[in-house]
């Protein structure tokens, strides 16, 4: 047998990190490049649907995992799984606003992702309701 599975772990997580900062390195450099408004890319199939609700009111000094303090103003997406700051096209009855993460942790169960109150406000999601989502990438052309 070739290493211990504590070698192995180690090993994938190291190759998971160089796999990130080169991730990292050219989605700077392409961000250095862009001079185009973001769209919503065509994902396959069409939008993604998810169950999304209001993450509810702002505490006071409420901070996100991604650093971020939220107001009562905070316009952001929660989503367990994307890095902050990647930026979403959200649609809900013939509504689309162009959001991005802001936080990683869900407030309630049974969501996919979560918007801020004012978010939900402007897209009309009242409870928990499908909406349409898709990742938003640089205009071609």
């Amino acid at each position: 047998m070739h290493g211990s599975l504590a070698e192995r772990i180690v090993l994938l997580a190291a190759v998971a990190l160089l796999g990130g900062v080169v991730a990292l390195a050219v989605g700077e450099k392409r961000a250095e490049n862009a001079t185009s408004a973001l769209t919503g890319a065509p994902a396959p199939g069409g939008w993604n649907q998810a169950f999304t609700g209001s993450r509810g009111p702002a505490g006071d000094a409420q901070r996100t995992t991604c650093g971020q303090v939220l107001a009562t103003e905070s316009l952001g997406v929660t989503h367990p799984v994307l890095p902050c700051g990647t930026k979403l096209v959200l649609r809900h009855s013939g509504v689309l606003i162009l959001s991005e993460v802001i936080d990683n942790v869900l407030v309630e169960p049974g969501r996919q992702l979560e918007v801020t109150e004012r978010l939900a406000e402007m897209l009309g999601i009242e409870g928990t309701e499908a909406i349409e989502w898709r990742f938003a990438t640089e205009a071609t052309g």
